[in-house]
C-alpha cells in the first residue's frame, strides 16, 4: 500500500461517511509504503465532495442562534462542513507534495483521520437535531485557500494549519460558552475533543512550516505577512487563545504578531 497514492484516492471519494471511513481504515491499518519522491500528476475534479451542501460566499452563510434546535443545528453544521474540509487539507497535503520527510506525510494522514472522527462525531449529533450534513448552505473558503497554495508548500504550511485552521483555536472556548448556555452538553464535549486535537494538528503545521522555511533559508516569523499579502489570507480577528497558540507551538513573536496586526 504506497500511502499517497491511496490518499489521493481518498480524497476523490465524493460521500462523505464512506470518505471518513475509508480515511480512518487506512490510517488504522499502519504498514504504509510511503514514495517520497513521487511526482503524481493532478487529476480534475478535486476534492470529491457531495452535491450538498450548496456552496455560496461566506457573506452569504447566515448567522444563527444557538438558543434554538434549528439555529444550533445550522451552527453544528458549520463546524462539520469545517472538519469534512479537513480532512480533505490533509489528504491533499499527503498527495501533492513529494520530497518531504516520511513523517510529513504520517503526520498528515494522523491529522486527516482525527478529522474524520470530529465530523463523525458533529454530524450523528447534528442528526439528533433533526438535520444531516448538506441541510445548510456553507462555503468554500477552507478549499480555496488549500488551491492557492498548491504550488507553494511554504505558503500552504504557513496559511492553511496554522491560520485558517489556528482560528478554530480562538474560536472554540466562546462557542463552546455559548452551547453550554443553550444545554447543549453533547456538542460541548465534541468541541472538547476538536480542541484538543487542533492543537495537535496546528503544531504539526507550525512543525512543517519551520522545517520548509529551513530548507529553504527562510525566517518564518519574517515572510509570514509577506505570504499573507500575496495569498489574500482573512485577517485574524482577537479574542486570541493565547494559552492554545502557545500549546501548539507559537512564538512569543508569532503571537505577538497577531496582536500589532489587529
Amino acid at each position: 500500500m504506497e500511502l499517497r497514492a491511496r490518499a489521493l484516492e481518498l480524497l476523490q471519494i465524493a460521500e462523505p461517511a464512506e470518505k471518513a471511513s475509508a480515511v480512518r481504515t487506512l490510517f488504522e491499518a499502519g504498514g504504509w509504503q510511503v514514495d517520497t519522491a513521487a511526482v503524481i500528476v493532478e487529476p480534475a475534479g478535486l476534492p470529491g465532495r457531495p452535491a450538498r451542501p450548496v456552496l455560496v460566499p461566506p457573506k452569504e452563510v447566515p448567522t444563527r442562534s444557538p438558543f434554538t434546535t434549528e439555529g444550533r443545528a445550522a451552527l453544528l453544521h458549520s463546524i462539520a462542513h469545517i472538519e469534512f474540509n479537513a480532512i480533505n487539507l490533509a489528504l491533499d497535503a499527503v498527495w501533492r507534495f513529494a520530497g518531504m520527510p516520511e513523517d510529513f506525510y504520517r503526520d498528515w494522514l494522523r491529522v486527516a483521520a482525527e478529522e474524520s472522527l470530529h465530523f463523525t462525531l458533529l454530524r450523528e449529533h447534528l442528526q439528533t437535531l433533526g438535520h444531516d450534513y448538506g441541510d445548510f448552505p456553507a462555503h468554500d473558503g477552507l478549499w480555496t485557500m488549500t488551491a492557492r497554495t498548491a504550488h507553494d508548500i511554504v505558503a500552504r504550511m504557513a496559511l492553511v494549519p496554522r491560520t485558517l485552521e489556528a482560528r478554530g483555536l480562538d474560536a472554540t472556548p466562546p462557542l463552546q460558552a455559548k452551547l453550554a448556555k443553550a444545554g447543549d452538553a453533547q456538542a460541548v464535549a465534541i468541541l472538547d475533543v476538536i480542541l484538543r486535537d487542533e492543537i495537535g494538528h496546528v503544531a504539526i503545521g507550525n512543525r512543517w512550516y519551520r522545517h520548509t522555511c529551513e530548507r529553504a533559508g527562510l525566517d518564518p516569523v519574517a515572510i509570514y505577512p509577506g505570504l499573507v499579502e500575496r495569498y489574500a489570507a482573512p485577517r485574524l480577528r482577537p479574542p486570541f487563545n493565547d494559552a492554545a497558540r502557545r500549546a501548539a507551538g507559537f512564538s512569543e513573536d508569532e503571537i505577538a504578531y497577531l496582536t500589532r496586526a489587529v
